[in-house]
């Protein structure tokens, strides 16, 4: 089967937006791939966070990955910092990576105009983010459409070092990017992306009255001044999270309804606060069995982490052959190593 890797930042509980853009086709993807999941609090570490909140972030995506469906019998759940390789192999790849290539990157360049000191590790932030994906010599990456211009970093990265240490033979893949097709789901704002740290996201495990206290207030067409404007739905943000959580026959009468000014945007918002409810009620029923037994959470990204160290270790031992480093006293070599 094609491998599959993807990581997703210790932001805390996941919300709709993640599992919409991400992590409902990382549970479809599990049937097909040999898939590899991983919180990358390395990458989370990169700008200003809040260290006494670390490790509670951690574990609480953990526990809404699998809740979401990530089945740890059929995909490798683990948490980046658990396999060392990762940085080892990100200073590796630095050898043959040109830092105007880095300094290229859109991200790079919006988030560094707003610091007066613009740490390292923002810079080289693709470069770790190559090193997650080459480490297990994936073939296919699921990504949204802010991270491409990194996986394109990735896949030139890897044909670098395939060039200079390959010695006839690449080690490394150049990975193919997946895009999901709910690419880019708008916050309950109207306007920007879906993000915890604005304010405009709904929790996969929130009741159903926290959910309709969240969507109450939600931008919608801003046509729609009274009850009696009719209204465009393809400019609404709720309409569109309707396509998601409700039916086509509930989505077809939201437009029509929307259009003729027969529903106000509250009747629109209660209809979907149902719906959002009732899809999303299996992920809060697992969530709570986790939260009744932490040690299954500890023990799955325990066997999570110990079965990607074996597949870095082997990838690393190949790695350090190639780039002529000594191999420790005792240490196997790597399959074809040199003498």
């Amino acid at each position: 089967m094609p491998r599959v890797f993807s990581g997703i930042q210790p932001s805390g509980d996941l919300h709709i937006g993640n599992w919409l853009g991400a992590v409902r086709n990382w549970v479809t993807m599990q049937e097909q791939h040999e898939c590899l999941f991983c919180i990358v609090d390395l990458h989370a570490i990169t700008g200003g966070y809040d260290v006494a909140s670390l490790r509670r972030r951690t574990l609480e995506m953990a526990a809404g990955l699998v809740a979401a469906g990530i089945d740890p019998e059929r995909a490798v759940l683990f948490v980046q910092s658990h396999v060392p390789e990762h940085s080892e192999l990100m200073w590796l790849l630095n050898s043959v990576t040109p830092v105007g290539d880095l300094e290229r990157m859109t991200q790079y360049k919006d988030k560094s105009a707003k610091l007066e000191s613009i740490p390292a590790g923002l810079l080289n932030y693709p470069v770790l983010m190559a090193a997650d994906i080459l480490l297990y010599r994936a073939d296919l990456v699921p990504v949204g459409e802010d991270q491409l211009q990194h996986l394109e970093l990735a896949r030139g990265i890897a044909r670098k070092w395939n060039a200079e240490f390959g010695g006839g033979t690449d080690l490394f893949p150049e990975p193919q990017g997946l895009l999901g097709a709910a690419r880019r789901i708008i916050g309950l704002d109207g306007q920007a992306k879906m993000s915890k740290s604005l304010g405009n996201t709904i929790g996969l495990v929130e009741s159903p009255e926290a959910i309709w206290e969240k969507l109450r207030p939600a931008v919608t067409d801003p046509a729609r001044k009274t009850k009696r404007d009719p209204g465009t739905p393809e400019v609404c943000n709720l309409y569109a999270l309707h396509r998601h959580f409700s039916p086509p026959a509930t989505v077809a009468e939201v437009a029509e309804n929307c259009r003729g000014a027969r529903w106000g945007c509250l009747d629109c918002k209660r209809v979907l606060a149902e719906r959002m409810a009732a899809t999303l009620a299996p992920i809060r029923e697992r969530a709570a069995d986790l939260a009744a037994a932490p040690e299954r959470l500890e023990t799955i990204l325990a066997d999570g982490a110990a079965t990607a160290r074996r597949m870095a270790q082997e990838t690393m031992r190949e790695v350090r052959d190639r780039m002529g480093f000594l191999a420790p006293t005792g240490q196997p070599a790597a399959r074809g190593a040199t003498a």
